[in-house]
């Protein structure tokens, strides 16, 4: 939170705005003062740009707020989304959210999602906002004259975005406040309420990296394990090994969805100065998270840079980026080149337990490195790498459960092996939770928690999902549902009603029709399905398209390449770790439900063949309950009807599915 020296009412706290008063006050208060007071409160150099901007902001809002009572906020800040609201006014019993476009001729699609996105993250973080009714406003100045006002209100009261000319503006005001019903806002106890944001990975990533904490963008709650209390333990850990010149390893363990890689993440950023000795850098075997992170972080800072008047190329801002997350196997093979230690001496391992086992990594060695004979498993050899520091070193595992996709995977084992039988100096902190069956330690575990330098950790597990902000027990339902406890997940689904829409379909246009009436603003949306989904082609879905994460999670509604235009599905590999606000799931006949439990099918040349390996019948399990876990907010299915006269496709393939999921009351959705 930025300070303010005057807020609403007395004794107010320090407010997220720049500069907050009562309207009574603003209206008395001189022009330049207000700039006063935003400019001490800001943080960046003001330029005449700006000053000019606000002083016409200000005049504006002087001239149209005569004869209102409430409050005012300048420059009101949205940590998740990195941004700030130019107001934000308390007037009655509505909240207005107002963004100028100063001197812009036309109403821009994405400026009208930009004041939507503000409105609905009030209403799902802020938790004064929560019951009361937002108005997104919209006021480009160049316009000539504004089209017929239409009050619109979506269930949760949030208003869809209002576009307006300057001289229409205080008609809206009016029109809203004789149309809402409802208590006068309380101003103190709207500018004192808690705001708990839930940030996707790529916003987290955003704000980290512009230098916000963990504490700004995550939600907390003091009953439970939380971001903070792990991330303060970790750091805590850290200094204690640099202090003391030792050796660490820490296993952090999570529900998924429950922040693990923003831990990391976090670290990262409060300790990635190349030249201090606790430069950390975050890895990960993740290559599509790895290339969407970099990307998103090098556009948000050139466009911050660019917005401060600096003159900035991407490829440098690129390169930095790079230092600060890292492919895990490219970091493994400049270990091999180069003999010496990594220039860090902390090192986050994300997904930690899907770092190839001694067969995988021998293999690749020897087909791509020529190195045959290579006899150290991945984590093995990582650990070798850190160990060639002389004085202290750290490596943080950040273990999922559940999740395993590919084949060669460690899992945990693999570490808790290297260290136990090579790494005997090394100091172990693990989770006390890694002891559950999901995270498959198994008789290595044993072997390490009697060690006189492992320490068995409750700071080191996140309990609770953040990756859904409207319910917290989807992963539950996913893991009732994949393990066929069906009154299991017909419970949790009753209690994720009314907060978290979950449907299913026969038809692929009423799904895409469901999904795109439910996002608001730039609320990300997109088809997923999963890579041995090999008969949904009829449907115009062809999972051997190559879909690049990148375009597909970055760019806007407008390109054909990003999943707004559900027209290219991505696969669990490309969607494992991140997340959008609502996906549609395309279920093949690669996975059918058989009554009591799930077979498990390959399609090759003109037939679906059975998987008889275990290992290989798991990765597909886990491929839906990644599909399964990618939406914050809601999901569709879509089960497909099949067709009698395609051999590859029969409807029996897909009904019992279907019937499975209405069963355990999933809503079907008809059409």
């Amino acid at each position: 939170m930025e300070p303010a020296h005057e807020a609403v009412g007395p004794a107010a706290p320090l407010s997220r705005a720049w500069y907050g008063a009562s309207i009574a006050e603003f209206l008395r208060a001189n022009p330049d003062s207000i700039v006063g007071r935003l400019t001490t409160n800001s943080d960046f150099a003001l330029l005449p740009t700006q000053r000019d901007a606000w002083l016409a902001q200000i005049s504006f809002l002087q001239a149209g707020l005569v004869g209102l009572t409430g409050a005012i906020f300048l420059e009101f800040n949205i940590p998740r989304m990195g941004r700030r609201i130019d107001a934000v006014l308390l007037v009655g019993p509505v909240v207005f959210v107002v963004e100028f476009k100063v001197g812009e001729e036309t109403f821009d699609r994405a400026a009208l999602d930009q004041v939507w996105d503000y409105a609905l993250d009030l209403k799902n973080f802020h938790e004064a906002s929560h019951p009361v009714s937002l108005v997104p406003i919209l006021i480009a100045t160049g316009t000539a004259e504004s089209a017929p006002v239409r009050l619109h209100a979506d269930e949760d009261k949030v208003y869809r975005p209002i576009p307006v000319h300057p001289a229409a503006f205080r008609g809206v005001i009016d029109l809203a406040l004789g149309s809402v019903a409802g208590a006068v806002l309380d101003e103190l106890q709207w500018s004192r309420a808690s705001y708990r944001p839930t940030p996707t990975i790529i916003e987290a990533a955003r704000s980290l990296y512009a230098h916000h904490s963990v504490e700004a963008i995550a939600t907390f709650d003091a009953g439970k394990k939380n971001l903070r209390v792990t991330s303060r333990r970790i750091e805590e850990l850290a200094d204690e090994a640099r202090e003391k010149g030792r050796k660490l390893i820490c296993f952090v363990t999570g529900v998924p969805g429950a922040g693990k890689t923003l831990v990391g993440l976090n670290i990262a950023t409060r300790r990635r100065e190349v030249d201090q000795p606790t430069y950390a850098v975050f890895l990960s075997g993740n290559g599509p998270l790895v290339a969407v992170l970099r990307e998103a972080l090098t556009r948000d800072e050139v466009a911050r840079r660019k917005s401060r008047g600096e003159k900035v190329r991407k490829g440098k801002v690129g390169e930095s980026v790079k230092a600060f997350i890292q492919n895990v196997h490219h970091f493994r093979d400049d270990a091999l080149i180069d003999p010496g230690p990594p220039a860090e001496h902390i090192v986050i391992f994300d997904e930690a337990q899907r770092a190839w086992n001694l067969r995988q990594i021998a293999s690749f060695m020897h087909r791509k490195k020529k190195k045959p004979g290579f006899s150290q498993s991945e984590p093995e050899f990582l650990i070798s790498h850190m160990d060639r520091h002389k004085d202290w070193a750290v490596v943080i595992c950040l273990v999922g459960g559940g999740q395993e996709i590919h084949r060669g995977e460690a899992g945990i084992d693999a570490w808790l092996d290297a260290v136990n039988s090579k790494f005997p100096h090394w100091q172990m902190c693990i989770s006390s939770r890694l002891t559950d069956s999901e995270y498959a330690a198994g008789k290595a575990l044993e072997a390490v928690r009697h060690r006189p330098d492992t320490i068995l950790d409750n700071s080191l597990h996140l309990a609770v999902s953040m990756r859904s902000f409207r319910a917290e027990n989807v992963s539950a339902f996913v893991k009732a549902l994949l393990d066929c406890e069906k009154q299991q997940a017909r419970e949790v689904f009753a209690t994720l009603a009314g907060r978290y829409p979950i449907t299913v379909t026969r038809n692929l246009n009423v799904a895409k029709q469901w999904i795109r009436a439910r996002a608001r603003g730039s609320e990300r949306f997109g088809l997923v399905a999963s890579s041995k989904a090999q008969r949904l082609k009829p449907h115009a879905i062809d999972i051997r398209v190559d879909v690049d994460p990148v375009q597909w999670f970055l760019n806007e509604k407008e390109d054909t390449r990003s999943s707004y235009y559900l027209e290219d599905a991505a696969t669990e590999f490309q969607v494992q770790g991140l997340e959008l606000d609502w996906t549609c799931v395309t279920w093949d006949a690669d996975l059918r439900f058989t009554g009591s439990w799930w077979s498990f099918h390959d399609f090759r040349g003109d037939r679906w063949c059975n998987i008889a390996n275990p290992d290989n019948r798991n990765y597909l399990r886990n491929a839906y309950r990644v599909l399964l876990t990618r939406a914050r907010q809601g999901m569709v299915i879509f089960v497909p009807a099949g067709d009698r006269w395609d051999p590859t496709r029969a409807p029996g393939y897909y009904d019992a599915t279907f019937e499975y999921l209405a069963g355990i009351g999933v809503p079907v959705l008809e059409g």
